[in-house]
């Protein structure tokens, strides 16, 4: 149904903005707790962890409770979290209360999905699908740009009111729109751990890995690289925070449709995004206008990769869809956590200029286990058509 799918979508923004919200403001928050922008870039990368290590479990320990009820309690916490953010309290306690909400994110992932697609056919359920991941590329044209703008001519704090005020919003609509969703049949915990033992799972869970590290690499530090390595601004870097969101929210939409099509097609052309990035970003050098369509590119490319992997990895156990997209919020959010600390150590001891070289490496490793997968399944295919001998 839409109207869930929209739903959704919101809390979805106020999950984002949460999560990444902070990607803009880091090196503020690094002059402000006298720390290095390594050390801020944990606020990211801590948050990430607790998903990667949490989140199959935590899904399927709420997987019995009512979907409307988990969809309200997972918002209320990032509303909280954001609140006492935005209080610049001492890095210990901005620190704890950044992982806090981390606990319940892929739960809300899950279940908003689950909410979405609940009675359609696979082709609707990839475009429903499709809607609710929209709100990642909406949260960075929108919220995130604007809280690194107000951040830069206010105070960092700002961009904590700023999740603070999108995550109250969220908390109502669900609250007076999404009407109580019991589950009618709870899966048993063995039904649903069963698709740890696929091959074709396994891989596409190491491709999601793979893809989201290449490009965290450089996306978790995407102000301090532009600033560093391109000279730009405050104001400037939340413009083209802006710009990548812009392009995000179409290319959202384009991928949802061409899911529909083809799945591993699909998810292989925007993960190229990750080999020719490193390139574009060289050769634009100090160009504003090669810089603009570089930055134009990589939000394309990269803005519809959390849907592209989840959906990848659906797409392999598409009879378990809450415990598959759990794992792949998890591995995904483990991809953040390797990718934002590889490109905290490459900016300290290399530069800031060498990390979209890590995306391309990595880059490399995903587009190797798509091949792997696409074998896997060609030799599973060929054994099914084979007609014994009489």
């Amino acid at each position: 149904m839409k109207k869930y799918a929209y739903i959704g979508c919101l809390g979805f923004i106020a999950v984002i903005t949460t999560e990444f919200g902070v990607i803009g403001i880091l090196p503020q928050i690094a002059e402000h707790y006298q720390i290095g922008v390594d050390k801020a870039g944990w606020l990211l990368s801590a948050f990430a962890l607790i998903i990667a290590l949490t989140g199959p479990f935590m899904t399927l320990l709420m997987s019995g409770f009512d979907r409307s009820k988990v969809m309200l309690a997972a918002i209320s916490i990032f509303l909280f979290t954001a609140l006492v953010s935005s209080l610049s309290p001492p890095f210990w306690l901005l620190m704890l209360v950044r992982v806090l909400p981390a606990f319940l994110q892929p739960v809300y992932i899950a279940t908003a999905l689950s909410v979405a697609v609940s009675g359609a056919d696979e082709k609707q359920a990839n475009k429903l699908m499709g809607i609710v991941f929209i709100g990642v590329a909406l949260a960075m044209v929108t919220t995130v740009p604007f809280a690194t703008w107000l951040a830069s001519v206010w105070i960092w704090e700002s961009s904590f009111i700023i999740q603070s005020a999108v995550s109250m919003i969220a908390l109502a609509v669900i609250y007076f729109l999404l009407p109580p969703m019991p589950v009618k049949k709870k899966k048993s915990y063995k039904s649903q751990l069963k698709i740890l033992t696929q091959p074709t799972f396994l891989i596409s869970t190491a491709m999601n890995f793979f893809m989201i590290t290449a490009w965290f690499s450089t996306y978790s530090y995407f102000a301090d690289y532009l600033n560093k390595v391109k000279g730009m601004d405050g104001p400037m870097i939340s413009y083209m925070l802006f710009l990548f969101g812009i392009i995000g929210v179409f290319s959202n939409w384009i991928a949802g449709k061409m899911l529909s099509w083809n799945v591993s097609k699909t998810t292989a052309l925007f993960l190229s995004g990750t080999v020719i990035m490193p390139f574009l970003l060289y050769f634009s050098g100090d160009s504003l206008l090669a810089n603009i369509i570089s930055i134009a590119i990589w939000g394309f490319l990269y803005s519809p990769s959390f849907q592209n992997a989840s959906t990848y990895m659906i797409s392999s156990v598409p009879g378990s869809l809450e415990f598959a997209n759990s794992l792949a919020t998890s591995f995904g959010n483990l991809g953040v956590t390797l990718g934002t600390t590889l490109g905290g150590w490459m900016i300290v001891t290399k530069g800031a200029a060498y990390n979209p070289w890590i995306g391309f490496v990595f880059g490399m490793l995903a587009f190797l286990m798509i091949i792997g997968r696409s074998i896997l399944e060609k030799r599973t295919e060929k054994k099914k058509t084979i007609i014994p001998c009489q």
